[in-house]
């Protein structure tokens, strides 16, 4: 008997391991063979630093899909001039283990799916005309949606979701899955990639999954291992404030600006509170915007229609903590830069009722 299948059998090795492609050619050639033997794909694009919302997508994929490609890309274009680039969390140490765990229980509890792709590649490779730039003007091959890319996200970081769609298209272009999958916590995302799909007659269905939270309610995000605990903490204001929303809208309210008056009061609230406290103590944040928005196009409403429902959205940016004390438990990087951070529920009366953050 040979030596690796020894080692499989006796446990000491996995009988699988992940499959890295890092160059466009192979990974095009891998994607042709799936086709020729009419095996459906189903792809996950991500950044990296996986969470269970990452997780949560990909076990969606192998549900629908007979295999799954991942792709872990930090892409440059959707990074402002002064943004996190150079910072943002890079794990693919974890990231790989994560990966072999959701593949070995794909293997054991019968899922059709397996996920047979990690497309890395290189950005040389993926920008091959110009150096990717990110100034608003800045020369390059762009993909622009808009005018949905111009709002919310869009408005306080113009050059992001230029950069999302001229990604995305690459990433489609370049492994054509059946079946591409999105978390509903980047819902602007979700709606520019849509539209950029049907616009361009891109063949593949867009999939989108609910938001992941923590236990106390805070969505999961890479930019999560930013934050301290102190922070972390008053980072929970947002999911307060979409609390306040819901206890409006199941009592009646449906005018936006009773709806609206009631996530920024909470906020503004929460603010001043920080504001007072000593610089040992606090954790200061900016609100960025409250959205009562149509769920069909994200345009903004004047009144829910209580069949429809809204997509409440927000963003608040966490500021550095000006004293850590000694002994604090701090995030990667210490806690010394801002970091954005973006949520939304669906509004409707069911959820409202009960209160559960969808």
């Amino acid at each position: 008997m040979a030596p690796l299948v020894r080692q499989i059998l006796s446990g000491q090795r996995k009988a699988t391991s992940l499959n890295v492609i890092t160059s466009i050619p192979a990974l095009r050639s891998f994607r042709r063979r799936a086709l020729l033997q009419g095996r459906s794909v189903g792809f996950v694009p991500t950044m990296g630093a996986l969470h269970e919302g990452h997780l949560g997508l990909i076990r969606q994929a192998a549900r629908e899909n007979e295999h799954v490609y991942v792709s872990i890309y930090v892409n440059p274009t959707q990074f402002g001039v002064n943004e996190d680039l150079n910072t943002y969390p890079r794990t693919w140490p974890t990231d790989k283990v994560k990966l072999e765990k959701l593949d070995e229980e794909f293997q054991h509890d019968g899922n059709p799916g397996r996920i047979r792709a990690v497309f890395m590649p290189k950005t040389e490779d993926m920008y091959p005309g110009l150096p990717p730039t990110s100034e608003i003007d800045g020369d390059g091959s762009f993909v622009t949606i808009t005018p949905l890319s111009k709002r919310l996200e869009g408005a306080t970081r113009p050059v992001f979701f230029r950069g999302v769609a001229t990604v995305c298209m690459k990433l489609l272009n370049i492994v054509q899955p059946e079946k591409v999958y999105f978390g509903q916590k980047d819902i602007q995302q979700t709606f520019v990639v849509k539209r950029m799909v049907q616009d361009f007659h891109i063949d593949t269905d867009v999939q989108v999954g609910p938001t992941v939270r923590e236990a106390d309610g805070l969505a999961m995000s890479s930019r999560n291992l930013y934050l301290g605990e102190r922070r972390r903490k008053v980072a929970l204001a947002m999911v307060g404030s979409f609390k306040e929303v819901q206890d409006v809208f199941a009592r009646g309210g449906r005018k936006r600006r009773n709806l609206y008056n009631a996530a920024m009061d909470f906020l503004v609230s929460a603010q001043k509170r920080q504001d007072s406290l000593p610089k040992g103590q606090r954790a200061r944040f900016e609100i960025d915007y409250i959205s009562i928005a149509d769920p069909n196009n994200l345009e903004e409403i004047e009144e829910v229609d209580s069949k429809d429902g809204a997509i409440v959205s927000g963003a608040i940016t966490m500021l550095p903590i000006e004293d850590p004390q000694e002994g604090e438990m701090l995030g990667v990087g210490d806690d010394v830069r801002p970091v954005r951070l973006i949520d939304n529920i669906r509004l409707d009366l069911l959820s409202a009722k009960v209160g559960f953050l969808s």
